[in-house]
Formats: C-alpha cells, sequence, structure tokens
C-alpha cells in the first residue's frame, strides 16, 4: 500500500520545505508502528527543485485478523477465508487513511513551527496513488476530488494485462495535481475520500466518526456537491450517524452563508426553554427490568440467550458486578453485529476476559450453558413455534439450570393501544405467537412446577388497567433442595 507527495520549489523556497511540513526528515527513512502493520516514509528524491515523500504501509495479515473479529469474540466462521484472501495489503483502503492520519498528524492539523509561512501557503503538488479500489469507477473519482481544485487523472487499472478481453478491474490508478491548496487541506481530502472510494473500513464506524468527519471536513465538506455520498460512505451507511452529521453540516454552511457563527445559527431553543420529555423507549425499560432482577437475585455468572446484536450483554457489561456474560444466538450475523456493537477488536484483555459469543440453538441442549447464575430470554420465546417450546424449556431449565432464568415476552392484550398496529397483527412479523397475560402465566407456572422452580412476574412498562403493561416480565427462582422436598 503506497502513496507518494511531490513538490517543486525554488532557491528561494526549496522543494525540500516538504520535510518540514511533514515533520519527516528527507534525509533518513523512518518507520513507525501501527496497529495493523508498519508504516515507511521515505524519500525518493529531495532537492531543491523536487522533492517526493512517500508512505509505504506494509499491512500484517497475521494482525488485521487477530484484531478483527477473531476466535471466541463473536467471529464469523463465513467470513474466514474473506480474513486471508483479500487486496487490504496493497490497495489504498482506510488503512492507508489511518496510516496518514498516525504519521502525519502535524501537517493535516497545519502545524509547522520550522516553515508556519509555508504551511499556511498554497503548493504545488502532486499526489500518486498506484491502485486505489474505486467503487463508481473513474468518474465517480473525479467528482469527488475535482471540485476541490485538484486536475484528477484516473486510470482503470486492467484485470489482466495478458487477456484485455476481461476488461477493467475496479481498482484505478490515481494522480492528483494541484497548485492551489495547502499540504494540511491535500492531506484531508485523502484522509476522507480515500475510505469513501473504497466503500469500506477496516474498524466499527462509532458516533465519534462523525466529530472525525467534520474535523477533516472543516472548510470543503458542507460545500461540495457530493456531500451526502461522502458522508454515507464514510459513516459505513449507518443511518443515525449519518443524518446526524447532515444536520451538522447544514449547520456550518448556514452559517458561513450568514457570515455569522454556527452558535448563532443553532439558537432557536434556548437552553432554558421547558421541552415536553420523551417517553423511554420501551426497550430500554425492559433491560432496566431485566438487569434489577438480575442484581436482586446477586447473579455474577450470567447468559443472554438469544441475544440478537448485543443491546443487553453491552448493559450487562458496565456493571462489574457480573464478573462473566456469555451471548448466545443461533444468527452468525447478529453475532456479527453484536461483536461490532461491543468493539471486541478493540477490547481490552481484562475486558475481553469477561465477554463470550457463542453460536448455537435453543432447541438443543449445550453443555456451554451449565453452570452459570442466571439466564435471560428477553424476547425470544414469541419467535419459536409452539411445538418447539417443550425443547427450548428441558434445555434451559432442565439441562443448563441457571439458579435465576429472566423471561419477557409481549403481552398481546396492550396491542389495542398501539395506534400503528392493525387489529389481530403482532409486534413483529418473525412472532409465531403472542400471548395473554393468562397465557404467559399458564406457561410459566407448568414449568416451574415441572422442574422446581418459584416464579414471579413484573411489569414491564406502563400498567394499563384494563389491558396490562405492554411487556410482561417473570423471574424463575431455582427451588432449594428442601423446599423442592416439601413441595
Amino acid at each position: 500500500m503506497f502513496l507518494t507527495i511531490s513538490t517543486t520549489g525554488t532557491p528561494e523556497r526549496p522543494a525540500t520545505d516538504l520535510g518540514f511540513l511533514l515533520h519527516k526528515h528527507p534525509d533518513r527513512a523512518q518507520a513507525f508502528s501501527t496497529s495493523y502493520g508498519r508504516a515507511h516514509v521515505l524519500y525518493p528524491e529531495a532537492g531543491p527543485q523536487h522533492c517526493t515523500a512517500a508512505l509505504l504501509l506494509e499491512v500484517d495479515p497475521v494482525a488485521l485478523v487477530r484484531r478483527g473479529r477473531g476466535k471466541d469474540r463473536g467471529g464469523a466462521p463465513d467470513a474466514a477465508l474473506a480474513q486471508y484472501v483479500n487486496d487490504r495489503p496493497y490497495a489504498a483502503s482506510s488503512l492507508l487513511a489511518v496510516a496518514l492520519s498516525a504519521v502525519f498528524s502535524s501537517a493535516m492539523r497545519g502545524v509547522c513551527a520550522a516553515r508556519p509561512e509555508r504551511a499556511a501557503e498554497p503548493l504545488p503538488l502532486r499526489i500518486e496513488v498506484p491502485a486505489l479500489p474505486a467503487r463508481g469507477g473513474p468518474g465517480l473519482v473525479r467528482r469527488l476530488f475535482e471540485p476541490l481544485g485538484w486536475t484528477v487523472t484516473a486510470e482503470p487499472v486492467p484485470l489482466d494485462t495478458e487477456f484485455p478481453e476481461w476488461g477493467d478491474s475496479r481498482y484505478v490508478r490515481l494522480v492528483l495535481e494541484s497548485a492551489q491548496l495547502t499540504l494540511s487541506a491535500a492531506l484531508r481530502h485523502l484522509y476522507v475520500l480515500l475510505p469513501v472510494l473504497d466503500d469500506a473500513k477496516h474498524y466499527w464506524v462509532a458516533p465519534d466518526e462523525v466529530d472525525k468527519l467534520l474535523r477533516a471536513g472543516e472548510g470543503w465538506l458542507p460545500g461540495h456537491p457530493e456531500q451526502k455520498l461522502i458522508t454515507s460512505r464514510y459513516l459505513s451507511r449507518r443511518w443515525s450517524l449519518t443524518r446526524q452529521a447532515n444536520e451538522r453540516l447544514e449547520l456550518v454552511r448556514l452559517a458561513e452563508t450568514d457570515d455569522s457563527e454556527v452558535e448563532e445559527i443553532d439558537n432557536a431553543v434556548g437552553e432554558d426553554t421547558e421541552t415536553e420529555e420523551k417517553p423511554t423507549p420501551l426497550a430500554v425499560l425492559r433491560r432496566e427490568a431485566i438487569l434489577t432482577a438480575l442484581t436482586e437475585s446477586g447473579a455474577a455468572r450470567v447468559l443472554d440467550l438469544g441475544c440478537g446484536q448485543g443491546q443487553l450483554v453491552q448493559e450487562l457489561l458496565r456493571d462489574v458486578r457480573f464478573t462473566e456474560v456469555v451471548g448466545m444466538d443461533v444468527s452468525v450475523r447478529a453475532l456479527t453485529i453484536a461483536a461490532r456493537r461491543l468493539k471486541l477488536d478493540r477490547m481490552g484483555e481484562r475486558q475481553a476476559a469477561r465477554v463470550r459469543l457463542l453460536q448455537g440453538s435453543l432447541a438443543y441442549t449445550d453443555n456451554r450453558l451449565k453452570g452459570y447464575d442466571a439466564a435471560v430470554l428477553s424476547e425470544v420465546v414469541e419467535h419459536l413455534d409452539l411445538p418447539r417450546l417443550p425443547a427450548l424449556e428441558y434445555a434451559v431449565f432442565g439441562h443448563a439450570r441457571p439458579r435465576t432464568v429472566v423471561v419477557t415476552t409481549p403481552n398481546v392484550e396492550y396491542n389495542v393501544r398501539w395506534e400503528s398496529l392493525p387489529a389481530g397483527h403482532v409486534r413483529h412479523g418473525d412472532h409465531r405467537f403472542e400471548w395473554t397475560r393468562a397465557e404467559f402465566r399458564a406457561w410459566a407456572g407448568a414449568v416451574a412446577e415441572r422442574h422446581g422452580y418459584e416464579v414471579e412476574f413484573r411489569p414491564v412498562g406502563p400498567d394499563d388497567p384494563e389491558v396490562g403493561p405492554p411487556t410482561q416480565l417473570a423471574v424463575f427462582g431455582a427451588r432449594t433442595a428442601k423446599e423442592a422436598k416439601a413441595a
């Protein structure tokens, strides 16, 4: 993975000033460790008239796999081959963008104590990237860079020069030339647009990526004609983050148009203005009720059975009283999303020792589930066909047999309170059934009787006097040997 930055100079302003601006001396090669390999900075030429700096990133494929979704950290078996056979070591991507930011951080900020005047003025620049993935082709490359003042050459790389009939690959050889941009602006363009063209990132996109985008895009992104595409791709199409970024960019654009500060534009509602509080989402109330039940039980080692995308696992890890948290789901895709949500690839060793993600089905007994203090079945039972419930019942209550089991499920009687839910419909297309309060109590009572548990019922959400709460919760507690004998 390779790119070069070249400039020209005069005797009064030698091209070797590039070394001061990059904070890297032209007379020696330097190496820097990164999370995924080693970055090298060297100068193929360095003279008063011409100077070229090269950034070479050697990607360590083993580190790329280990810091990705590896074994025992929610790895997806169907992605095993792609972990080892890919273009990451060779084609410019978010890996190179992150290396740019790490190695040339001061240059990206426009900081140069030795040559402050040179850092603030435009330079004659030529940037070359030999292999750049471009999902959208050379046309998109030009649409992204030309509005920023670059002269763009984007030559498609053929799939195989020996077989021209195979056509072109999705890679281009990119050359950017400009005499009207500062080095800082050029590096910030590359930092944002390299992963945008690749349309992929090697790390999980967290909310702080919005701040990174706005910092790197300051001065050019708000008015870019492809702003929405750039924002969406940079944030990996996470719609909530994309919407947040677009709203903040629109405020910046309005402030620039009005020649005022963003704070002056974004003042429609004062800090002291009373606003109507939004109701707490039912999913949040449900997690809070589960955490309360688990805390009261004194559980330390907890199973989240049917963990889905890992929201409850994430909440459990925030409480140090839960020393081990295991999430299990039948869906590999859900476990992959859960691993990203939990940032398993960046989690510290101590925290990582507290969590595991397992792929498995509750229709079968599983020895991995034995020996835990508590298990949670949150919005799980209604996704099974009724004939399969006895299998789940035995796998959890009969075989795994945790001391405490917390079960939540929708209350079908409450559905009449949902204005957007047509009469006779269940809340989710995958629900096989939804129980009334009496039906849930009858099922839970029978399960408790068969397997030696006591059961307590609690409402989750507003408890309507006519139809009950939106979610019903049952806490099963295993009887002691003495209690079981008396029963």
